[in-house]
């Protein structure tokens, strides 16, 4: 009609025409079914697929967060002889530009009990000022403090750790190593009694459940480490460009030094989140596409039905491409909306995931999202905007191709023939 009338595509009329087939009549009504199915598919493929990548992006922010806050962005390890020099190592390489803190520390595992209970610990003895910088620690103490730390012979603990032991700042806990003092008839077991000083809760449980810091001095004598450190932990201001930092610690440590860096710690750990990711993406996709599909069964079948009002517009002077973009709105008209409203839909439960979480726990008298199963102890979403806008688009380009066969083959339908066996 556009040709004869000098009326522009996408006209009027034909928006009036495709929205006039998008309310079906009673005859019709498997049709409208058909569309309804197709409207529901893509809302929920889309909102699925926003929520499910929101959580995930979520969970790797989380956990890299509070990975990086209490281990480090490069391991310093000692190399050829040890780390007598750790003060001189760790005082060179915070010169470093990039390095926000570098913090000696001895390590060891232990065995903490109490009155009550006992528990597998790591202990790590560290500066009381380097542990007030720790950006997972410093900010996390929940009880007690951390004030008179190297001075005295406390220690502090995790949270769940305090839980399970039932200590509270002020009580007692005793540790037992399994290295101790070399005696003629072996090695004999450490053991001694600390006062608890603080209690921190990071809100990772493997963590609030496993650490405990002691002075570095105190671990040193307890570990029989004199003047020695098991390592230096590095912090930086872009854990992203670790390779640049590494070289640049190599240069300033000033000594031979064996380094790891986080992505080495967590390898096994990230990339199997990462494979996750992209198996659930391509996943959740087929939902779209299988909404999509629907579009090019329903849109068929209205081409079908609606052969003899192709024709009548045919013969009243609609051109082919009047028809062809008439059933491509239609059918592309449940795509947008479907992706709007999903888009809508996984934006609203993204922002309030965490509140849902709990009514449904409650709801359900179960815990859906066990710390001591996820090692977080609420369930974050990180919405990404461009990996949302990927899922909207690829959501629309769905909808267009699965309208593009239905109305090619609408625009084609001969009307004499189509008015001939009407």
């Amino acid at each position: 009609m556009s040709a004869r009338t000098g009326t522009l595509p996408f006209a009027s009329f034909e928006w009036m025409l495709s929205i006039r087939y998008l309310r079906a009549r009673r005859k019709e009504g498997f049709i409208s079914v058909i569309a309804g199915f197709s409207f529901l598919g893509i809302m929920l493929g889309v909102a699925t697929l926003i929520i499910v990548m929101a959580v995930m992006n979520g969970f790797r922010t989380e956990l890299l967060s509070k990975i990086l806050g209490l281990n480090g962005h490069v391991l310093i390890q000692p190399l050829e002889q040890a780390l007598t020099d750790y003060a001189e190592v760790a005082k060179k390489v915070s010169a470093i530009k990039g390095i926000t803190l570098a913090v000696p520390l001895v390590e060891g595992q232990a065995l903490a009990s109490s009155p009550f209970h006992a528990a597998g610990v790591l202990v790590r003895g560290i500066r009381e000022q380097d542990l007030k910088s720790l950006p997972a620690i410093g900010p996390n103490i929940k009880n007690g403090t951390l004030e008179g730390f190297d001075e005295g012979q406390g220690v502090v603990l995790g949270a769940r750790l305090a839980n399970q032991l039932s200590v509270r700042a002020g009580d007692q806990v005793t540790l037992v190593a399994p290295r101790g003092a070399v005696t003629p008839m072996g090695t004999t077991p450490r053991i001694k009694t600390y006062k608890v000083a603080a209690l921190f809760e990071i809100g990772m449980s493997e963590y609030d459940n496993v650490f405990v810091f002691m002075p570095l001095s105190e671990a040193q004598a307890y570990f029989n480490r004199p003047g020695d450190v098991s390592a230096i932990e590095v912090y930086t201001d872009n854990p992203d460009q670790i390779d640049k930092y590494r070289q640049l610690i190599n240069e300033g440590a000033g000594r031979p030094v064996f380094l790891v860096d986080w992505r080495q710690r967590n390898a096994t750990f990230f990339n199997a989140l990462q494979v996750e990711r992209n198996v659930m993406f391509l996943i959740l996709t087929l939902i779209v596409l299988v909404a999509a599909l629907n579009i090019v069964s329903g849109l068929i079948m209205l081409v079908k039905d609606k052969g003899h009002d192709i024709a009548i517009l045919r013969t009243m002077g609609a051109t082919k491409g009047a028809v062809l973009r008439i059933f491509f709105i239609t059918g592309a008209s449940i795509g947008v909306v479907g992706t709007l409203v999903g888009f809508g839909l996984g934006l609203l439960i993204c922002l309030n995931i965490e509140g849902i979480r709990r009514f449904l726990s409650w709801l359900s008298s179960t815990e859906l999202f066990s710390p001591e199963l996820y090692y977080l102890s609420q369930m974050p979403a990180d919405i990404d905007s461009g990996e949302t806008i990927t899922v909207l688009v690829m959501a629309l380009v769905l909808s267009f191709i699965a309208t593009l066969y239905p109305a090619w083959r609408a625009a084609r339908l001969d009307p004499v023939e189509a008015l001939r066996y009407e």
